[in-house]
């Protein structure tokens, strides 16, 4: 996982650069929707509330790495290796996904704003969409699949 501003992303040579320079040109009046920037990548930009953290799920990918940003509102993204992390749902080929049980155990919080980005590997596990107010948010948030 890593966590830094966007006036960065260009530093990290595994973002390609048309991933990083699409990114760069987003912002609060973006259209939501899907985008395919090539065979390896693409982004999805959608609006939604942030949840209550027992609704979220603890997710991680193995084909695709996530850069996870907003473009709108606050939220709170937990994070933990997934090793010691018990499968509540198996791995879905088709949807790139499997979800861990919530852990008694502490992980990492991430507070998201439109000046930060989170690169997350399939070694990570993430529950996005925590509300990080007191109440839920309305956000607008993008997460780029990049093939891994």
């Amino acid at each position: 996982m890593i966590v830094d501003s966007l006036k960065n992303i260009e530093k990290y040579s595994l973002i390609p650069q048309n991933v990083a320079e699409f990114l760069k040109t987003l912002d609060a009046n973006s259209s939501t929707g899907h985008y395919v920037l090539d065979d390896k990548s693409f982004v999805n930009i959608d609006e939604y509330e942030t949840k209550d953290v027992e609704i979220c799920k603890l997710e991680a990918h193995k084909k695709y790495i996530d850069i996870q940003m907003l473009l709108t509102g606050v939220e709170r993204i937990d994070c933990s290796n997934i090793g010691g992390l018990e499968l509540s749902e198996q791995y879905s080929e088709e949807r790139d996904v499997m979800f861990f049980k919530n852990p008694n155990f502490s992980v990492d919080s991430i507070y998201l704003d439109s000046d930060k980005f989170v690169l997350l590997f399939p070694h990570d596990a993430h529950r996005p969409q925590i509300c990080a107010t007191n109440s839920p948010i309305r956000v607008k948030k993008v997460v780029a699949k990049i093939i891994y």
